[in-house]
């Protein structure tokens, strides 16, 4: 335990309020670092000459803010960056700036006919005969085309459903602000996976929202976790993704998905399922609203399906909720981009969808297999038809240093501490193989990762 000491001068307002800026202030500018644990309540009130009520209000200010997090019976830690932003490369660092980095950070699979089919919609959406109505404002819920075409490809997704039943918005992100902001409040409890993507923490900062992390195991989620956390407190929904999850690849088998709708019913839970990877599985599986229909929303998009520049998702709800998800999509965004929107239908009817998918499943395995070659020593979680892995590190390396260490090497990866929702993540990487880059860079830079494996880490930290 820490014995930080909070200098409340120049923090203005009520006791409580300055005492957490002061918190979130030390936090970002890295005097407290993640995983730190705080003074107990009482110390810290002892220290500054306050209540502990005091200092427990700040607290749960702090933690309200996404700065801390609190564990029953073991004390008030930091925690790490909630912020996609914070896995991310520089761009001063990133492959525009120097041409010998290779970004292996960005999970996108990848399709070699991607530019030729975007360039070729562009030339036909210029003469579309009714281009003066694209134009124009849309339906927040998405026009009826792009609506019964995000059923077609919802249904090529294994979900059963009926353009009614669909939403059209401005990408996976936004489906994801969309559906959480519609079936929780501020202050709710939402459920995850102890490993999750990190766009999802900053979305819950935002709409202040307390993430209740859930044990995984190699076959993702475990139903046992979640009902004993529903027991402990409250719970308004759960996301996940159960399907490749991200990051550690572990795909969910039928019967955890059918516990997980039985646990919905019992304890009165939204299931939010996030599919943007299922695409990438010859078969697809039946998906959380198959089980339980009226409880059950599914979201996923065109980014890593289609093209990234095509800010276009779906989101399949029970139709009880289609009106809130079509006022939430107003509210944000006032609809779904349109010209993006018609070129996704388009492609949807004419079968580009289904063969730009194919080369990406086809050159995902590719990669895969050429990572597994490379690091066949390594311990490796992973699906072998990803476009990522998980590599757990040998003792003595620790993540950050390890990404630290790829990185002046020049490859970038994530780690573990960017998904994590509990205090101490494990000492793993997640290295995505479907990086938008030439496989043979992905080579250059997997054997770059493996040559740093086989190293000792005492030669690439620093001695202070």
């Amino acid at each position: 335990m820490t014995n930080w000491m909070p200098d409340l001068t120049g923090h203005k307002g009520p006791r409580y309020r300055a005492l957490a800026e002061a918190l979130a202030a030390d936090v970002r500018d890295g005097r407290l670092a993640a995983g730190t644990r705080l003074p107990t309540h009482r110390d810290l009130a002892w220290k500054l000459r306050v209540t502990v009520g005091t200092v427990s209000r700040a607290y749960a200010e702090a933690e309200r803010l996404g700065v801390i997090v609190g564990e029953v019976g073991r004390g008030t830690f930091v925690r790490p960056p909630a912020n996609a932003t914070a896995m991310m490369p520089p761009d001063s660092l990133g492959e525009a700036a120097d041409p010998a980095f290779i970004d292996l950070t960005i999970n996108r699979p990848v399709a070699a006919g991607e530019k030729a089919v975007m360039a070729a919609a562009l030339g036909e959406l210029a003469t579309e005969p009714d281009l003066a109505a694209l134009l124009d404002y849309q339906a927040p819920a998405g026009r009826p085309e792009d609506r019964i075409a995000g059923a077609a490809f919802l249904q090529s997704c294994g979900l059963a459903t009926t353009p009614e039943q669909v939403v059209a918005t401005a990408g996976g992100q936004h489906a994801m602000a969309c559906v959480i902001g519609a079936v929780t409040r501020p202050g709710d409890n939402l459920a995850v996976e102890a490993l999750t993507y990190p766009g999802l923490r900053a979305l819950a900062n935002l709409l202040h929202l307390r993430l209740v992390p859930i044990a995984i195991d190699e076959h993702g989620l475990i139903p046992e976790a979640l009902d004993a956390a529903c027991r402990t407190a409250p719970i308004r929904a759960l996301y996940t993704m159960p399907t490749l999850h991200n990051p550690t690849t572990a795909t969910m088998p039928a019967a955890r998905r059918e516990a997980l709708a039985e646990l919905a019913q019992r304890h009165d839970l939204a299931l939010i399922e996030d599919d943007v990877y299922g695409f990438l599985l010859d078969v697809p599986l039946a998906p959380l609203a198959h089980y339980a229909p009226e409880r059950g929303f599914y979201l996923t998009s065109a980014s890593k399906s289609l093209v990234p520049a095509l800010r276009v998702g779906y989101v399949h709800a029970p139709k009880a909720h289609i009106d809130r998800l079509a006022a939430a999509v107003r509210a944000t965004v006032y609809s779904a981009p349109p010209l993006m929107a018609r070129i996704v239908a388009r492609w949807i009817a004419d079968g580009t969808v289904e063969r730009l998918v194919c080369e990406k499943r086809a050159e995902t395995r590719r990669r895969n297999g050429m990572a597994r070659r490379i690091l066949a020593y390594a311990e490796l979680a992973g699906d072998s038809v990803a476009s990522h892995f998980w590599l757990t590190l040998p003792e003595p390396w620790r993540a950050d240093d390890f990404v630290a260490a790829a990185r002046r090497r020049g490859v970038g990866i994530i780690p573990a501490s960017a998904f994590a929702v509990v205090r101490q993540p494990p000492e793993a990487v997640r290295i995505c193989v479907g990086a938008q880059t030439t496989a043979e860079r992905v080579e250059h830079a997997l054997v770059r990762i493996s040559e740093l494996l086989a190293s000792p880490p005492e030669r690439y930290l620093s001695v202070v």
